[in-house]
């Protein structure tokens, strides 16, 4: 297991079998993984091209170091798995790609309130220090995910994957069952979280947009129609619509059903019918805007709500620059 710009909650997720660790033990060793092993890139290097059963490769590409990582785990595994939502989408890093990479450095190392010294040094690939040179990788332009640079056999979706499906999914190998075919995701379904959710809808327009801290929902409502952004109606089934059991919005980690490949232009489609806006013949267009204005207020942050987990993966991939 891999982790490039990701969090370490995957590796978690993985330790989140409990005892079936050990069954993994019984029937695999472990190669490398460098939140838990010492082991070094010369020693992957090392290995027979397809050496290794499985990878799960999780987090997404920020740096040359995790573009080389990819690239030589594709050539040394068998299987390569794109584990959890930054792998597969981009996630939280790939909102990233909504500034410059200058922008960036600027904002952590120049611009921060907490800094003490506004004009230190930014990172650099190669530093003199008296006792040598050191080195730091790359950071790119821009996030991608791991499809974008080699070929992904399989996804398991999350965030982090749940623990079961990472089960399922190598279990299935230690019994030789096949995996479906390549490409597929690994314990997603064909449809949306609102086929899965327990909630009762009943096509309300929707009048208010709510941040969550706001209301107190009800328990049996559909959270979007009580004017929670529930990103289920545009987010893969699988999960079995945990985060709605207990009050909470889908947030959309299990990323775009079948068939969509924009996620958030996806929502913002599906709001467009679900908004109250009024009847637009009965009012200025001003009026008309207005009122989009007021509901819109709600969302804050509509790229980071709309594509919290996709936009690395996405059309519109992040910030156009000419």
């Amino acid at each position: 297991m891999y982790w490039a710009a990701s969090c370490g909650g995957c590796e978690i997720a993985l330790v989140n079998i409990h005892e079936k660790i050990f069954d993994v033990m019984d029937s695999f060793d472990f190669m490398f993984c460098p939140c838990l092993m010492d082991t070094k890139y010369h020693d992957i290097e090392a290995l027979a091209d397809g050496s290794i059963a499985i990878t799960f490769f999780n987090g997404a590409l920020r740096t040359d170091e995790n573009i080389h990582m990819a690239r030589l785990l594709r050539q040394k595994s068998q299987l390569l798995i794109a584990f959890g939502s930054c792998a597969a989408e981009g996630c939280i890093p790939g909102l990233g790609n909504l500034s410059s990479r200058q922008d960036l450095m600027d904002r952590i190392y120049r611009d921060s309130l907490t800094l003490d010294d506004h004009q230190g040094p930014l990172p650099a690939t190669s530093t003199g220090v008296v006792e040598g040179n050191l080195t730091l990788p790359e950071f790119l332009p821009v996030v991608k995910t791991l499809g974008q640079v080699v070929a992904v056999d399989y996804s398991i979706p999350g965030c982090p994957p749940e623990s079961h499906q990472v089960w399922n999914c190598v279990n299935a190998v230690i019994q030789g069952h096949p995996l479906g075919a390549k490409g597929a995701i690994l314990g997603g379904g064909r449809s949306t979280v609102c086929a899965e959710c327990v909630r009762t809808r009943t096509e309300k327009k929707i009048r208010t947009l709510y941040r969550t801290y706001e209301i107190l929902p009800d328990a049996e409502t559909c959270l979007l129609e009580q004017g929670l952004l529930c990103m289920g109606v545009v987010t893969r089934d699988g999960c079995g619509g945990l985060c709605p059991r207990v009050n909470m919005p889908c947030t959309g980690c299990y990323g775009p059903p079948e068939g969509v490949l924009d996620q958030g232009a996806k929502m913002i489609s599906a709001l467009g019918s679900m908004l109250d806006l009024e009847d637009a013949g009965e009012v200025n267009v001003d009026d008309y805007a207005r009122r989009m204005d007021v509901l819109l207020e709600g969302i804050p942050d509509l790229a980071g709500t709309l594509y919290k987990y996709s936009l690395a993966g996405s059309i519109l991939g992040g910030k156009r620059t000419p």
